[in-house]
């Protein structure tokens, strides 16, 4: 069965191929969903060559050059950690397109500030850099085996979604 998860990969590297754009992905709580969909598709292997999966501090610091200041200031889920992830798979990369996320998808983890369903969704391109924060609940995922796989496919449907909305414009 074709879920809406593997058309929109489909989509995605139908687009990037069409544009004859690279992408990289910096995953964190996904723990390589995004990568897992987009290698899925038949043909990825032209639009896609990195997928860096830090779930740790240490790994987005080594890898990725998210700075400590950073993680110890804002903390891992935080807008500045996702921006710097993104811009850190992008440069090692290569790649035309980097995406990052880094959340909570519970179902413990969260404090009131930063609830279950956290997740921040980074980009960078050489046009743009930027993230977004997102209150994931999970609903649009039914089929999902509990909330936390629910949250975690609502995010990679979001990511894939931004990759999509931000190649049309380039």
């Amino acid at each position: 069965m074709v879920t809406k998860l593997d058309k929109t990969a489909q989509n995605v590297v139908q687009l990037l191929k069409e544009r004859h754009f690279t992408l990289a992905t910096a995953e964190s709580c996904t723990g390589g969903l995004i990568s897992a969909e987009i290698t899925s598709v038949s043909g990825s292997s032209d639009v896609f060559g990195y997928g860096v999966c830090t779930y740790a501090n240490e790994a987005k610091m080594k890898l990725l050059g998210v700075s400590g200041e950073t993680l110890n200031t804002v903390g891992a889920v935080s807008q500045e950690t996702a921006v710097q992830m993104a811009e850190g798979v992008r440069k090692l990369s290569g790649a035309d397109i980097a995406v990052s996320v880094t959340g909570i998808a519970g179902p413990g983890g969260g404090t009131p500030e930063k609830p279950v369903g956290t997740v921040y969704i980074g980009f960078a391109s050489d046009r743009t850099v930027y993230a977004e924060r997102h209150l994931f609940t999970g609903k649009d995922f039914p089929e999902a085996a509990d909330s936390r796989e629910a949250i975690r496919y609502e995010t990679v449907f979001t990511a894939l979604n931004m990759i999509k909305k931000e190649t049309e414009k380039m």
